[in-house]
């Protein structure tokens, strides 16, 4: 039975690796396997595997590429029991869908019009698409390759025991909420690599968070209560050692939770700013009513008041957005000490 309320981070990726293969592997989920396990092996199939696909791989390429209409009456007589034919002419894709309806009409009209010429041409063309395109499925996924080459450049859910997982939960939604920011996305953050620093935060905090709970397993495994005193004694520098590096990585998740922070406080600054960078356009109107319903003077003072509160918004940004580069800085500073 699965735990609901245990805390699940998502997949974490070395920024070493290739972007085009990091893309793979988080569209393919299901493909990789976890750091913890052996490393998935390439696919080599057998010798009955190999001798099925020589034999089955020219009779599907006969079948569709060459038979006019053969495939027609098989594929929507399965497809009948169905709720929606078109569900499963689609799970072909859409090329497919459209070889299987074009080629065979082709066929069949080149037939009735005596050109046996271009419809063996055409079937010849047809047997050879099919081929390839059989053998091409055949072919290890680009996903799979991915998962299998960087195996361990990677962590999953279950790379974390619950104290990991519920720490780098707390440290990816800080990310998010860094990245998601309109102070990050205006550019106000610059001055800070997001792109760069968190990935690698993320990256070194997983990392560290896996070695934790492989060290907690290998504990488990011990069996202190089965110790003796001496023995449990020898064994308490590296207790103590795990202790200090989880404070470590915890104050380091902290860090990343202040600078989010500080972004979101200056999200609000840049929205009042925006708000007050408005005023100016809107003044022209308040002066036309003031001028229609109080005296000069008092309208004077009160345009003077909506100045000074458009240089106090600005001040009031500028200093949030200091303050969140002072907290994105202090990430950048964590990376020059080594990883604990």
């Amino acid at each position: 039975m699965t735990d609901v309320s245990r805390p699940r981070p998502r997949p974490v990726f070395d920024p070493v690796v290739p972007a085009g293969d990091r893309a793979l592997m988080a569209a393919d989920p299901d493909r990789l396997v976890a750091a913890k396990l052996p490393r998935p092996p390439r696919p080599r199939p057998g010798l009955p595997t190999i001798l099925a696909r020589i034999a089955w791989i020219p009779v599907f390429a006969f079948f569709y590429g060459v038979l006019p209409g053969g495939w027609i009456r098989v594929f929507f007589g399965s497809a009948l029991d169905d709720d929606t034919v078109f569900d499963r002419v689609f799970q072909w894709g859409r090329t497919a869908m459209l070889a299987m309806l074009i080629v065979p009409a082709v066929q069949m009209s080149l037939l009735f019009v005596g050109q046996e010429g271009p419809a063996l041409l055409l079937a010849a063309a047809g047997f050879t698409g099919w081929t390839v395109g059989a053998v091409r499925h055949l072919r290890e996924p680009a996903s799979g390759r991915a998962a299998r080459e960087h195996h361990g450049r990677y962590l999953l859910p279950a790379d974390f025991d619950r104290p990991a997982a519920q720490l780098l939960v707390r440290a990816q939604g800080a990310i998010d909420a860094v990245l998601g920011s309109t102070a990050h996305r205006e550019g106000l953050l610059d001055d800070v690599n997001n792109a760069v620093v968190l990935p690698r935060q993320e990256w070194e905090i997983a990392w560290a968070l896996a070695e934790h709970t492989r060290l907690r397993r290998e504990r488990r495994r011990q069996q202190p209560e089965r110790l003796s005193p001496e023995v449990r004694a020898l064994l308490e520098p590296q207790h103590r050692a795990l202790r200090l590096s989880v404070d470590a990585i915890t104050e380091r998740i902290e860090t990343l939770e202040t600078y989010a922070r500080r972004a979101r406080e200056a999200d609000d600054a840049y929205h009042e700013w925006q708000v007050v960078k408005e005023l100016p356009e809107q003044n022209a109107r308040y002066r036309d009513l003031l001028a229609r319903t109080v005296g000069h003077d008092l309208a004077r003072d009160e345009l003077g008041r909506l100045a000074d509160d458009a240089l106090l918004a600005g001040t009031m940004l500028r200093d949030s957005v200091g303050t969140a580069l002072q907290a994105g800085r202090a990430l950048t500073a964590d990376e020059a000490r080594p990883l604990s």
